[in-house]
């Protein structure tokens, strides 16, 4: 009939902005799973952090599924976001930015499968990002998530560029078309 049950049990239309949200950070998991199938293939070392990350994932969703506004404590303690794995992403994305080349202007998603892959993850990402932060606003959702998310595209960057150097593949650079 259209409607669908949070984790506190409340109905809700299919096309409310919390189930939104978790459809966005499912699609979010699943290209990242398929960006870690690309990059296992070459035998990347970040694999096992990509896995972990889809793990966070479902945290979100768990976070997303249980609105504040209609939880109750013993809900918010089984689905609370802390600001952790926020922190371990920001470790993350200095370890491999060091290891860059610096930007020297844009680029397009490219680079090999791994590294559009992964482009192509962050872009899902920002979808998500921009579907939770309304929640975020309301109160519904913890502030955390959106910080997980927004590093987390972040992160996705800095790993489709790292690929792309391991795996000595050119990274596409923007050129401004002639008039």
């Amino acid at each position: 009939k259209g409607f669908s049950s949070t984790f506190t049990g409340e109905r809700r239309p299919k096309g409310d902005r919390i189930f939104e949200a978790l459809g966005a950070t499912d699609e979010l998991s699943s290209a990242i799973g398929l960006a870690g199938e690309f990059s296992s293939e070459k035998g990347h070392v970040f694999v096992g952090q990509l896995h972990k990350v889809q793990c966070m994932l479902q945290d979100v969703g768990s976070n997303l599924a249980t609105p504040l506004s209609s939880a109750r404590e013993a809900h918010r303690k089984r689905t609370c976001f802390s600001e952790k794995p926020v922190l371990e992403l920001e470790q993350w994305i200095d370890s491999y930015s060091e290891q860059l080349p610096p930007l020297r202007a844009f680029i397009l998603p490219s680079g090999g499968r791994s590294s559009a892959a992964l482009h192509f993850s962050r872009a899902v990402c920002r979808r998500a990002e921009r579907c939770v932060v309304p929640l975020v606003q309301a109160g519904e959702a913890d502030p955390n998530v959106a910080k997980y998310l927004n590093r987390l595209s972040d992160y996705l960057f800095v790993l489709a560029r790292y690929a792309a150097m391991k795996e000595g593949k050119e990274e596409k650079i923007y050129v401004k078309p002639e008039p």
